[in-house]
């Protein structure tokens, strides 16, 4: 399958998010698929997709067979297909819709955002599923997401979906490996301790200076 553009991942992340967060509004009519790609809250990036772009997107997405208009209604309607197509389990789904929606995240991040969608019972089934999604072999298509380097500053590694193609990791800034790795509030509690020692260190030199001045002996006596 080839690489979907931003807006195609838009569209099919929120088709599969609707499925499980609108389902008497679901399949979607285009100004309903459009007004969630265009979502303020819960997207990154926030986008600004006009009628026309959203149905050029959806097109492609029916050639692909990820998307299908549905029947019985007078309005056109659309839903996914990506668990079929791609031969993907529900929990894999919810994962990519997620990583589509709301760019790259934490395990944890994943397990919190997938909540309407999929119910997790852990990180760790999180993580088993992205690991599969990433050890995904080249006969059914190739890994569908890639564990990220753990940014400067940050804690835990992100992963992000492969739909939209291959991303050069080497590109990306890593943060130092270390076992002692400490984050910026923790530098800067260290940072003030050792001013407030230093204070002290010199309000104790101011003392003992005094004290040889009122006694009149010479500190290299």
């Amino acid at each position: 399958m080839r690489p979907l553009s931003l807006l195609e991942t838009r569209v099919l992340g929120v088709l599969i998010e609707k499925a499980h967060t609108v389902p008497d509004s679901y399949p979607l009519s285009l100004n309903a698929l459009m007004a969630g790609c265009n979502q303020k809250t819960a997207r990154d990036p926030v986008l600004n997709a006009s009628e026309a772009e959203v149905q050029t997107a959806v097109d492609a997405l029916k050639v692909l067979h990820l998307v299908f208009e549905s029947s019985g209604s007078r309005v056109t309607r659309y839903e996914h297909n990506m668990a079929r197509t791609m031969a993907l389990p529900g929990a894999a789904v919810a994962l990519l819709s997620v990583l589509m929606l709301r760019g790259p995240q934490t395990s944890s991040e994943l397990r919190a955002n997938c909540e309407r969608l999929h119910k997790f019972a852990d990180v760790s089934s999180v993580e088993a599923f992205l690991e599969e999604l990433a050890e995904r072999s080249d006969d059914k298509g190739g890994p569908l997401a890639v564990k990220l380097p753990r940014a400067p500053g940050a804690r835990e590694a992100r992963w992000t979906h492969l739909l939209a193609g291959e991303i050069d990791l080497s590109a990306l800034p890593v943060a130092a490996e270390s076992a002692d790795f400490v984050a910026a509030s923790e530098l800067a509690a260290l940072k003030a301790g050792q001013q407030a020692m230093q204070r002290d260190i010199d309000t104790l030199r101011a003392l003992v200076d005094r004290l040889y001045d009122e006694l009149g002996v010479s500190r290299n006596a």
